[in-house]
């Protein structure tokens, strides 16, 4: 019997997931057998749409649909949270399994502490991750520095820091560190983020750690919650999966991966906050001289929808209308979501004057804040 804090490697004994999934296709096997077992009513999951950079998000109740949400997508960027809060009802009446990456985790956290979702009726596997692109920004790449046509990419991956590419003709993978340097590689969010293995899921998914004979062919999985052991030993009795201990040198190799990403999350955040350093407040205010009140950035945050309306409609410090809003329009939801701010980037990347909101929020969200970061201390721009 699975107990929280174990460590396994899992693969999948259903053919036609095996033909599909990557890394023994663990995770599409727990949502199968959640589903006929009724452990969940539906799987929110996410699939390629029109190509490889454009990710959607897909409501699954019949299991032999899952295959097709099999694999990753570095380049699509969506945050799922808010689709159960907005279409699903926040979880109130139905059972709903979602994968989920550590941004998607801590604003399932957020939104339920706002009683916005219902965390009792939703199961949450985590996927381990080393961060995602743009996905404008990847075409560009891939056709700038990979000197690869970006329709003809079929497949993409970051793994041992690198950005590697599968297309027509070949494979090639560049170093993340040079791409970064370059301009392209990860969003700016994803290069601070240190919370690379969701342990506030049921269950922490991934490659990192699984070596010898079950490498490229297992699934790292770490038991995070009783709900997680439940949902894998039926798994497992259903005979869809099949697990076994996790090896103690992939366990030392899975921590040593984890800590490079930490490293490089406090590279980038010394470099992006300490641009701030004894500035903050300025810089915000020129960056965001910009703004045309579109409202994007509020309406794709998913822990900023109670300012809304009050920010559209305006208050005694903020005026209706006015382009640019004065810089009270931006402090009231930077204090909005000061303690709050998930550090997913929706923000930033719809913003449609290219401000840095996302750098901003992170900023003050890390000043005073380790909820999800036990290891970190003060944020490096104050140090």
């Amino acid at each position: 019997m699975a107990k929280k804090g174990d460590m396994l490697y899992a693969w999948t004994n259903d053919a036609e997931i095996k033909k599909k999934a990557e890394l023994g296709g663990a995770v599409t096997a727990l949502w199968k057998h959640a589903l006929e077992s009724k452990a969940v009513d539906a799987v929110l999951a996410i699939t390629k749409g029109t190509d490889l950079y454009d990710a959607k998000p897909v409501l699954i109740n019949n299991p032999a649909d899952l295959a097709r949400t099999a694999g990753s997508l570095h380049c699509g960027t969506l945050l799922l949270p808010k689709y159960v809060k907005k279409f699903l009802d926040g979880a109130a009446h139905k059972k709903i399994g979602v994968t989920v990456k550590g941004c998607d985790t801590m604003a399932f956290i957020e939104l339920a502490k706002r009683r916005q979702i219902n965390l009792d009726n939703v199961i949450l596997i985590g996927v381990n991750c080393g961060g995602s692109v743009s996905p404008v920004l990847a075409r560009k790449m891939i056709a700038d520095k990979f000197g690869v046509d970006p329709d003809k990419v079929h497949k993409e991956e970051i793994d041992k820091g690198q950005f590697i590419i599968e297309y027509e003709g070949g494979h090639k993978g560049i170093s993340i560190d040079e791409l970064e340097d370059a301009g392209y590689g990860r969003r700016s969010n994803c290069r601070r983020c240190k919370y690379k293995v969701p342990r506030q899921a049921d269950l922490a998914c991934g490659n990192w750690g699984v070596i010898g004979d079950k490498a490229g062919k297992a699934t790292f999985i770490e038991v995070c919650s009783e709900k997680g052991a439940k949902l894998l030993d039926g798994a497992v009795k259903s005979g869809i999966l099949t697990t076994e201990a996790a090896n103690p040198k992939g366990i030392e190799i899975r921590a040593k991966v984890e800590n490079a990403m930490f490293k490089l999350g406090d590279k980038w955040r010394r470099k992006d906050f300490g641009a701030l350093a004894g500035s903050l407040w300025e810089t915000i205010n020129r960056e965001t001289s910009r703004c045309i009140r579109c409202y994007s950035c509020i309406e794709n945050c998913p822990v900023c929808f109670t300012a809304a309306a009050d920010l559209k409609k305006g208050s005694l410090m903020v005026k209706p209308g006015e382009v640019p809003p004065n810089p009270m329009f931006h402090l009231r939801r930077f204090a909005h979501i000061s303690d709050s701010c998930i550090n997913c980037g929706q923000c930033e990347e719809l913003c449609a004057m290219d401000i840095p909101l996302a750098l901003f929020s992170h900023a003050i969200r890390s000043e005073g804040d380790a909820a999800f970061e036990p290891k970190l201390g003060k944020a490096p721009y104050t140090n």
